[in-house]
């Protein structure tokens, strides 16, 4: 078997039943699509459900890391490869609340993530089959491409702690950038022309 992992703002598309996609999940939410009559199967890894500061999540990163493009993004991947929309079907997982006590514990990101991908995928019309979101663990994921089956292990002691390292590390760093980034859109430069 061939497994690619996923990090965070990832997506993978695949036909072939021997790829197993991979990942590990804190606050980040992973969704795990397929078509279960062309084979195509797929998984991103976001971040964030949104750019917006009124979702509690004033933070910025590649496109792939928002919820909404890492879905549209996704799909198209699978449409792409022979999928076809109407037969897709969903697995969910992550969403914990890891980062809870962390960087003032002010931000509820897992709870927004999961909440996201749920509404999502109502919208879309594209039925959820299994997930496992929420909780305060971390989750390593599984996704095989031969049956669809997804593995899911929660994630404890130092792996589960490492986790929450990066998501903090990661938070602490994108409030910064976006404080530079605030100042900086205060500022008049002017030029010649």
């Amino acid at each position: 078997m061939t497994r690619i992992n996923l990090l965070p703002g990832g997506i993978e598309v695949s036909r072939d039943p021997e790829v197993v996609l991979t990942t590990l999940l804190g606050s980040c939410v992973a969704a795990c699509l397929y078509d279960p009559v062309s084979g195509v199967f797929g998984m991103n890894h976001f971040l964030l459900a949104s750019r917006s500061a009124r979702q509690s999540q004033p933070l910025l990163s590649a496109a792939g890391r928002y919820g909404v493009h890492a879905m549209e993004l996704l799909i198209n991947g699978m449409l792409k490869q022979g999928a076809e929309r109407r037969r897709l079907q969903a697995k969910v997982f992550g969403g914990a609340n890891v980062l809870n006590g962390q960087a003032g514990g002010q931000f509820a990101i897992g709870e927004v993530n999961a909440r996201f991908v749920l509404e999502f995928l109502h919208s879309e019309g594209i039925p959820l089959v299994a997930s496992d979101l929420g909780g305060r663990s971390g989750r390593q994921v599984h996704f095989h491409g031969r049956d669809f089956a997804v593995y899911v292990k929660l994630l404890q002691g130092s792996r589960g702690q490492d986790v929450v390292a990066d998501e903090t590390r990661y938070l602490k760093r994108k409030l910064v950038e976006q404080s530079q980034e605030a100042a900086d859109a205060g500022s008049v430069t002017f030029f010649d022309e």
